[in-house]
């Protein structure tokens, strides 16, 4: 009988440019959380000392890392730390959303260099005009650092398909003329540089990585956003629409909703409907009047922490998180929204039982670039010979 052939491996196995690139990216990770010495690297990672110091010196000649003074505190030789240079390269995020843009650039280890948050009214304006001024806005401020920029990434009010310069937000339903655009094609300043795109949920959950490793993130503003996070990542669906918490059905026949649906979640827990249940004008004044125990303001942020608790329900009973992270406005209102969340999922469900926790994002509105910052050096540094370019 004669032998058959062998199958087709599934992946190709690991080459060494391949294994470099792995390593680098490892050792780079460990010095994202915190300065570190070749020989702790090499402790912490299992590479030998000398492998450790051929991967990083060429970044040290090249600016992107730095030595430190060496620690002489202990016994032996000193140890001379390496951090992230103070003026190597960053990384720029920019948040697009219905009343604002949130701009912000960090180094490649999460460190804030300058950020800014700017009011504008977004609907009744086209992509050019929305993505056109919000990438002027983020590389204003890259400019003013003089150091050179490794990646960008957009952060857009809806959900995405596909990647990056081909990346189309598929809808945005509060600013209905940016349906159907590639953000990427509008941002002119950000021209020449690597640039991510994503739904602002998403890229909002990734900030709160450490936090857990699976939970559902919730935010409000104008709409409802949420992302889901399994074992550290953000999975996007096969059409970018997963996460899109704000549309999941809580009464059938309910409410229009402004996606063209009934009953949709966001119509009794977006912030549009949670400030005029309470007849206030703003989030600052609804925080007042509920510190102040209003009957009108509590009650209202007990009836939308209900209805929010009950589109959760579905939602983790069907990813199986055992967290809820409340962002966005929901943030600045966590103190009276959580408990009536909490109670509606330990009430309704299997999946959501007594050890549901629910928190509060610390990060409040800027969790979006904070995240699309962090999503943006995971890139870079998962390509890091990118930074020995030019």
């Amino acid at each position: 009988m004669p032998d058959r052939p062998a199958p087709r491996p599934q992946a190709l196995p690991a080459r060494p440019p391949t294994v470099r690139r792995h390593n680098l990216g490892l050792l780079l990770g460990v010095l994202r959380t915190a300065p570190s010495s070749r020989a702790s690297l090499a402790a912490a990672t299992g590479l030998t000392c000398g492998t450790v110091a051929g991967l990083l010196d060429p970044l040290v000649a090249a600016g992107v890392l730095a030595e430190g003074e060496p620690d002489r505190s202990g016994v032996g030789r000193p140890g001379t730390p390496l951090a992230f240079a103070g003026t190597g390269p960053v990384v720029l995020a920019v948040s697009v959303e219905v009343d604002g843009v949130d701009a912000l650039v960090t180094g490649l280890d999460g460190q804030v260099v300058r950020r800014s948050r700017r009011r504008r009214d977004h609907r009744g304006l086209g992509p050019d005009a929305v993505f056109g001024r919000a990438a002027r806005t983020v590389a204003t401020l890259a400019a003013r650092t003089g150091r050179p920029v490794a990646g960008a990434g957009i952060a857009v009010p809806g959900p995405v398909h596909g990647s990056d310069g081909a990346a189309v937000l598929l809808r945005a339903p509060n600013l209905p003329l940016l349906d159907g655009c590639r953000p990427a094609e509008h941002a002119g300043a950000l021209g020449g540089v690597p640039l991510l795109v994503g739904n602002e949920a998403s890229l909002g959950a990734l900030a709160h990585l450490g936090q857990a490793d699976d939970f559902v993130y919730v935010s409000a503003d104008v709409g409802i956003g949420g992302g889901i996070v399994v074992d550290g990542r953000v999975p996007p669906g096969a059409r970018g629409v997963a996460g899109e918490i704000g549309h999941v059905v809580i009464e059938r026949d309910g409410r229009r909703c402004g996606c063209g649906g009934t009953g949709c979640v966001e119509v009794y827990a977006g912030l549009p409907a949670l400030l005029g249940d309470a007849g206030v004008a703003d989030v600052a004044a609804l925080r007042t009047a509920a510190r102040a125990g209003d009957p009108a303001a509590t009650g209202a942020l007990a009836r939308a922490g209900t209805a929010l608790g009950t589109a959760l329900t579905s939602v983790l009973h069907v990813v199986d998180v055992g967290t809820v992270v409340l962002g966005g406005s929901y943030a600045e209102l966590g103190t009276w929204l959580a408990p009536a969340v909490r109670a509606e999922l330990v009430g309704r469900g299997v999946a959501t039982g007594p050890d549901v926790a629910v928190v509060v994002s610390p990060h409040g509105r800027a969790a979006t670039v904070t995240g699309t910052a962090r999503a943006v050096a995971d890139r870079v540094l998962g390509e890091p010979d990118l930074l020995l370019a030019g």
